[in-house]
């Protein structure tokens, strides 16, 4: 999942001569709250509501490059999904413009795009099933829990792994499935719990759960 599938790429953006009574009109028009500040075709900075806010009261005189952030933090446009999540986690910051590599803004993304990725790949779109389980960690033990849910109908959406849900030895592993038949449902569940330890399910098209273990 690479970002330039996710970003948004009609950024809206300001000059840095412009008027931060510009850039205050341009964010309440667009409901945004960070306007990248782009001279020569290169992003130069970024401007945000808070920075506006902090300045003295805008006037016709303040300019956007008094108040807005020089060099600000970037993504390039191959960085994975996760490693824009961790960007914004290490900065505190809810979005980041995305430039190419010759310095080109070329995108925006923020926690909203974030919230998107995670809903088309939870299976909450496609009502589909998440397994939340734990196994031995060894060659073929995911693949003995996808041998059942094919042999019941079900199609893979997506295997998550971690060590953090799990004693040593032993994965995290969360499988997002559809096409299930709930009627078999029950017998499938009985048949993983002999190849793996479940920590919760959640059905999203009946809106049911069960949780075992937080994690």
């Amino acid at each position: 999942m690479l970002v330039k599938k996710w970003m948004s790429k009609n950024t809206i953006t300001i000059g840095p001569n412009n008027t931060a009574i510009k850039a205050l009109i341009l964010l309440n028009e667009n409901n945004i709250t960070r306007l990248p500040v782009v001279e020569d075709g290169k992003l130069i900075g970024i401007v945000t509501e808070r920075d506006l806010k902090r300045a003295s009261f805008p006037s016709e005189t303040l300019k956007v490059k008094n108040v807005m952030t020089l060099n600000p933090v970037t993504v390039l446009w191959n960085y994975t999904i996760s490693e824009v999540a961790e960007t914004l986690l290490k900065h505190n910051i809810s979005g980041v413009p995305v430039t190419n590599a010759q310095g080109e803004l070329i995108g925006i993304i923020t926690k909203d795009d974030l919230f998107r990725v995670l809903v088309t790949h939870t299976g909450v779109k496609e009502k589909g099933i998440l397994l939340a389980l734990v196994v031995i960690d060894q060659s073929g033990a995911i693949k003995d829990i996808t041998d059942i849910i094919r042999a019941n109908g079900g199609r893979m959406m997506s295997v998550l792994t971690n060590y953090d849900s799990a004693p040593k030895g032993y994965l995290g592993v969360y499988l997002r499935m559809y096409g299930i038949d709930r009627d078999k449902f029950h017998k499938m569940r009985e048949l993983i719990a002999k190849k793996a330890t479940f920590l919760y399910w959640v059905d999203y098209r009946n809106n049911m759960r069960e949780i075992y273990r937080v994690a």
